[in-house]
């Protein structure tokens, strides 16, 4: 029996051996990730989801996340072109599309999108104005997207949105943003105003043009106001006067006036 089971003692040991290496070099991947495999440094090949066999000492594996990562970009400053400076945050959202790129062509490709990002924001923010940053902000972030996209194509990095967070402002420069904005609804409201009195006198000459070719408008036109003014319950007695009498009025005293003139000089002629 000592025998036998000395016998039996190396086949034991060489599969418990076996046992380990092969515990040793079994990986589960989830559907979402994948591995990125070295032989003997060299890279040789990317596999999962699933279960991975690896031949242990001689083969190395890299996991991958395939997943959409959120990466917040810390609060950068920034001199906008018209020289005021703000702080701006923003948010990247990426993913991995080529595992091995991500592991052979950097290093750590979170860091460098990381980094990546904070530079561009700073380079892209710095070429526009104040007002620009507030009102355009979808364009800010689509210029940001390509620019992060085409260089982190390299890395196997596809960078699908960029989204300005918070454009912060000191406390002075919003004071003067007010002051502006008030000063820009003055001026729109002054303009509206002289619109609206250039329509209407062009309104106005229009009716007078009509009123002139049809001299029987105006004495309705009279008439309808008088109407008007009888049911507002006042005191106040109207009596139109034609205009023809005032025409008529004016052209008798244009006439008088010369003869009068003509009297006063013979008055003034000494006798002879």
């Amino acid at each position: 029996m000592i025998g036998d089971a000395a016998n039996f003692a190396p086949y034991l040991m060489l599969f418990l051996l076996v046992l380990a290496l092969l515990w040793a070099g079994i990986r589960v991947l989830r559907e979402y990730e994948r591995g990125v495999i070295f032989t003997l440094g060299r890279f040789s090949g990317v596999r999962g989801p699933g279960l991975i066999l690896l031949i242990p000492v001689v083969q190395q594996m890299q996991r991958v996340d395939l997943r959409t990562v959120v990466m917040d970009v810390p609060s950068q400053d920034v001199i906008s072109r018209d020289n005021v400076s703000v702080k701006v945050n923003a948010v990247v959202y990426f993913r991995v599309v080529d595992a091995d790129r991500s592991i052979i062509e950097v290093d750590d490709y979170m860091a460098a999108t990381s980094q990546l990002a904070q530079t561009t924001l700073r380079s892209v923010l710095g070429k526009h104005d104040l007002d620009e940053m507030l009102a355009e902000r979808d364009k800010l972030n689509r210029d940001i997207q390509e620019i992060l996209d085409t260089q982190t194509d390299a890395w196997g990095i596809k960078v699908g949105n960029v989204e300005i967070k918070h454009v912060d402002i000191d406390e002075s420069m919003v004071r003067a943003i007010a002051r502006q904005a008030e000063a820009e609804r003055n001026r729109r409201g002054r303009i509206i105003d002289a619109e609206g009195e250039l329509q209407a006198a062009e309104k106005l000459v229009q009716a007078a043009r009509t009123l002139a070719a049809v001299p029987e408008a105006m004495q309705l036109r009279y008439l309808s106001t008088l109407q008007g003014i009888a049911g507002e319950r006042n005191s106040t007695v109207v009596f139109p006067v034609p205009l023809e009498l005032l025409r008529g009025l004016g052209s008798l005293v244009s006439a008088a006036q010369p003869g009068a003139a003509g009297a006063g000089r013979r008055a003034a002629q000494p006798d002879a």
